[in-house]
């Protein structure tokens, strides 16, 4: 993006020196509800040389060994360095780098910090990066990502077994142990999230768990959202549709809708009505909705909305 077109807040750090504060974003949900594969793109999308990404269930105490005689999970914060956590967020938020703890998921060993350096932007994914008023202080836009519980359970069944070294048995265990912790420690966290995405089938259609996912997103009135009104009209209604319908607490909000069986052609349409209220230069990233090889059009869609709202809090919108 040309520099001309910036008008990002400057920082003073201590030493006199200013720079330009990142752009922070978090990105907060349960275990395998696709936190790393929206940030994946979101990565993809912007270049990592201007992107930051991180997971803050780094911050894990304990390593998986050690968890077998805990009667909490690393859903609880008892099971994070969660002063630590903010602490770093904080320093990123400011534009400063942190030695970030590291915890494989492979294995579930505890190893070697790591230097994180702030780029432009900074997205922050991970189980607890809501929970509390100073963890949320630290974000310009917050996601939620809260798909239907059988499609997490079956996406956590694919990943665990195939990539983190858990048996069957070994994750449904898991994920009866998790449950409580789950409703008391990481739902909450929904609430304070300025975008809900909801991956799922359209029930009425006949769709299961096995067909390509629909989204929902509900657009909260805590941050401005790009004017979808005139973008989701009649002619890209088989794509998508916006409606006014009520949040979990009664309050109204805006849903978006994004259809599985949308055609590419229409969903395009939509992007580039989308991308150009931005007003830059720059090209439409060709990345969005990428998974496994294969685009994904309400994934591109919910990766854009995404987009949108860091450069727009770039651009001092």
């Amino acid at each position: 993006m040309p520099e001309q077109q910036l008008n990002v807040e400057q920082v003073v750090r201590p030493n006199g020196d200013s720079a330009r504060r990142p752009i922070m974003l978090a990105i907060c949900g349960d275990s395998a509800t696709g936190k790393t594969t929206i940030s994946d793109g979101l990565v993809s999308a912007l270049g990592p040389e201007r992107i930051t990404a991180a997971c803050v269930d780094d911050y894990h105490r304990y390593d998986r060994q050690e968890r077998k005689a805990l009667p909490f999970t690393p859903l609880n914060p008892q099971c994070n360095y969660m002063d630590i956590m903010a602490q770093h967020l904080k320093l990123l938020s400011l534009g400063d780098p942190v030695l970030k703890p590291v915890y494989s998921h492979t294995d579930g060993s505890l190893g070697r910090p790591e230097l994180v350096e702030p780029r432009d932007f900074v997205i922050i994914d991970g189980l607890l990066p809501l929970y509390n008023k100073m963890l949320r202080g630290c974000f310009d836009v917050t996601v939620f990502l809260d798909p239907p519980e059988e499609i997490r359970y079956q996406w956590k069944y694919s990943r665990d077994t195939s990539k983190r070294g858990y048996s069957k048995e070994e994750v449904a265990a898991d994920l009866k142990k998790r449950e409580p912790e789950s409703k008391k420690f990481i739902h909450p966290q929904r609430a304070y999230a300025d975008i809900v995405v909801r991956f799922a089938p359209i029930e009425e259609r006949g769709e299961t768990a096995e067909d390509p996912l629909s989204a929902t997103l509900l657009l909260r009135p805590t941050i401005s959202h790009p004017d979808l009104s005139g973008i989701v009209t009649e002619d890209v209604h088989e794509a998508m549709h916006l409606k006014l319908t009520r949040d979990d607490d009664g309050k109204p909000v805006d849903a978006l809708h994004i259809h599985s069986y949308a055609s590419r052609e229409l969903t395009r349409k939509v992007e580039e009505a989308i991308w150009a209220e931005l007003g830059v230069d720059e090209p439409l990233p060709e990345s969005l909705g990428m998974i496994n090889g294969e685009r994904d059009e309400p994934l591109a869609i919910t990766q854009l909305i995404l987009l949108y709202h860091l450069i727009q809090a770039q651009n001092g919108s």
